[in-house]
């Protein structure tokens, strides 16, 4: 079939990743003005490859109208329980049910009724069906004085304490906004996906440090963070407690604890820190050299002289610090493979690492990159963006530490 006779929805099902396919996932909608956001977050859930089934409660139909969701999902939406009995042909007690009950906004009112079982709307209606078969996942969009009242608070304890997860809404404006549908994506990711790194806690080291040359002038390097980035977003996709240890770069950070650093020295410093964690992954760009830095600013005109010095080693202090697995990473250039592999197993050797992620500079492209997985069996070659690398580190870390 062309794309002319598909769906919008269909053209556009998986482009992002296979995560979600063969996942239904039933998106209820609720009067609150984010409503209006609920066409993007259907989209994000169809391009990871899920089947998405809106509900629409009447307030929602007054901000935003069934067509738009129709046209977004290419389901009908449901808009009032009929003789099919809806709530009970996707979330009753039956092997095919849907995957996932995700209220997407949730006001503060049907927030309420689906904590004291009142059911007076086909969201409610669907919320007392699915809350005893299926995951439910609850996004909050109101004002800020009504997300803060005990009694709604009572109501998001009332519901965790029956398995319900939440996604936090952005406080902004004097509002508790919905939270970006790209978050409540991951959120879904990592319901859905397989979890295994549930119950372990993980720390990503990244970024690129600065080293002062003056009160201005800093020594740093080319790397953006982006693989860091991606390693801390996929190991909380696959359940674990993620902290996200940044220095510099241009990556966009992962909605997971982020914690700033500048130089090596920072990081040492930050290092006993890291006790209690499984694993810590280290794709930071350390700096190499520093230079005792000028005081104030080196006047422009003739450049001054630089006397560098080697900079301390962070991976020493991270190792001391826990007992769990370290992974690090290696960048050489203009060596063959096999020196590459080598290097890298005499660095991990050295700094008592299960895994170094190992490549050369001149394999880096734009979007794609050949990286070696160096311990001590072999070299295994992932080729791909940074995410393809994520999934394949994690992939053996899981292993690492089910070992």
């Amino acid at each position: 079939m062309s794309d002319l006779g598909r769906k919008p929805a269909e053209r556009i099902a998986g482009a992002r990743s296979q995560r979600l396919a063969g996942k239904t996932v039933v998106l209820a909608v609720t009067g609150s003005i984010s409503a209006v956001r609920t066409v993007e977050l259907a989209r994000e859930l169809i391009r990871h490859g899920a089947r998405v089934v809106p509900v629409m409660s009447k307030d929602a139909q007054k901000i935003i109208h069934p067509y738009a969701l129709e046209f977004a999902c290419g389901v009908r939406p449901v808009t009032e329980i009929t003789g099919g009995v809806e709530h009970v042909a996707l979330l009753g007690r039956h092997d095919a049910k849907a995957d996932l009950f995700l209220v997407a906004p949730c006001t503060g009112n049907t927030l309420a009724k689906m904590a004291l079982g009142i059911d007076d709307s086909p969201v409610t209606t669907f919320a007392a069906t699915g809350l005893t078969t299926t995951p439910t996942l609850v996004a909050l969009a109101m004002h800020e004085t009504m997300y803060e009242s005990p009694m709604l608070q009572q109501h998001v304890e009332t519901l965790r304490g029956l398995g319900v997860s939440f996604v936090e809404p952005k406080m902004e404006e004097g509002k508790a906004k919905l939270a970006e549908p790209l978050d409540i994506v991951e959120h879904v990711l990592r319901l859905l996906g397989p979890r295994t790194l549930a119950g372990r806690r993980v720390l990503v080291v990244n970024g690129a440090t600065q080293e002062p040359l003056d009160a201005m002038r800093v020594l740093s390097n080319r790397s953006t963070g982006r693989t860091g980035a991606a390693l801390a977003r996929e190991a909380w996709r696959l359940g674990a407690d993620v902290e996200h240890w940044f220095a510099h770069g241009e990556a966009e950070l992962p909605a997971v604890p982020t914690r700033r650093f500048s130089t090596v020295e920072d990081l040492i410093a930050m290092a006993p820190e890291a006790r209690g964690f499984d694993a810590v992954l280290v794709p930071a760009a350390l700096s190499d050299f520093a230079a005792e830095p000028a005081q104030g600013k080196l006047p422009s005109g003739a450049p001054p002289t630089l006397h560098l010095k080697s900079a301390p080693k962070a991976l020493p202090a991270l190792r001391k610090a826990f007992e769990g697995v370290l992974v690090s990473f290696k960048a050489e250039s203009e060596i063959a493979e096999a020196q590459l592999v080598e290097r890298a197993r005499a660095s991990g050797k050295a700094n008592g690492c299960a895994l170094v992620v190992a490549n050369l500079l001149e394999d880096v492209r734009a979007g794609r990159t050949r990286t070696l997985l160096v311990d001590g069996r072999g070299a295994t070659p992932v080729e791909g963006d940074a995410e393809a690398l994520a999934q394949a580190v994690l992939a053996r870390l899981a292993e690492e530490l089910r070992g």
